[in-house]
């Protein structure tokens, strides 16, 4: 006979995680009892992800659960649990998940009633069924009590993701990581495809795709030693038509020479350069007067 579902379980915010999330869980065993949503395209995406599970409002949704998962943007979240707890809605005792990177359980400190966990999954979302593919084998970065790390893990495992353990002291710098690997990948990529857009280059996107795929792989497997191209070589005279290419465009410059140095200091450390040959890339990469 198939096990009963083990936890009721209310999500705050259908927002692109708190649904997929809502939706991994109940596809584990798990009973959905509620899930609250604003806006209508959060209402469409809790129809489409938690069909038949009811739309309430978030206070009634924690009341029911034995399981909370707040899926709220960060500036929300102290608040949130802070209202919570101060209204008597939180349940002594009771499971409550949230969802950010940036916060561990310290945010919890408002509500000591309640058993805190902070579980973030280290993906992009787009807030469709998509989603729950891909979260299958996706890292978790998990913080919580050292009593409650085995019920945290477990979740995690449920839907089908890999439990990372981030310490409480390692969240701010956890989640520093993830934005500089993710967001900011994004940002470089679409500058990099905006100087060949606007240089006249047609597809900018295909030329890039295989390079861009070959560095990220590279990284992965081979960490700084993977380094490649004028840094590496320790090629001044190319790094000086670079910053000439982007005179008119100081944004870029500086972004680059930023990115310059630190690729010169994690290159020297490697042992790729000499420390002459740094030396002479930091002084071409110095702010002119």
């Amino acid at each position: 006979m198939d096990s009963p579902p083990r936890l009721r379980i209310g999500v705050i915010g259908a927002g692109r995680v708190g649904a997929v999330l809502g939706a991994a869980l109940r596809a584990a065993g798990h009973n959905c009892v509620g899930v609250s949503a604003v806006s209508d395209l959060s209402r469409l995406r809790a129809e489409a992800l938690l069909p038949n599970v009811e739309i309430k409002s978030a206070d009634q949704v924690v009341a029911e659960s034995e399981l909370v998962v707040l899926a709220v943007p960060d500036s929300v979240l102290p608040e949130l649990i802070r209202g919570f707890s101060v209204s008597g809605v939180f349940v002594p005792g009771q499971f409550v998940a949230h969802t950010s990177g940036n916060y561990g359980i310290g945010v919890f400190e408002s509500a000591p009633e309640v058993s805190p966990m902070a579980i973030h999954p280290a993906m992009t979302f787009t807030g469709t069924s998509v989603d729950l593919a891909r979260i299958v084998d996706a890292p978790f970065g998990v913080t919580t009590t050292h009593t409650l790390r085995p019920v945290a893990e477990a979740l995690v495992v449920e839907m089908g993701g890999e439990p990372i353990w981030v310490p409480e002291e390692a969240r701010a710098i956890y989640h520093t990581a993830m934005v500089l690997s993710s967001n900011y990948l994004n940002v470089l990529v679409n500058e990099a495809v905006s100087l060949l857009a606007e240089s006249g280059m047609e597809n900018p996107q295909r030329l890039l795709a295989p390079l861009l795929s070959a560095s990220l792989d590279n990284a992965l497997r081979l960490g700084d030693k993977g380094l490649t191209g004028p840094i590496a070589r320790g090629d001044t005279e190319v790094i000086h038509k670079h910053l000439e290419a982007l005179a008119d465009r100081p944004s870029s410059q500086n972004a680059y020479r930023a990115l310059a140095k630190l690729a010169t200091d994690r290159a020297l450390g490697a042992g790729l350069l000499s420390i002459d040959q740094a030396t002479e890339l930091f002084v071409e990469l110095s702010e002119r007067p």
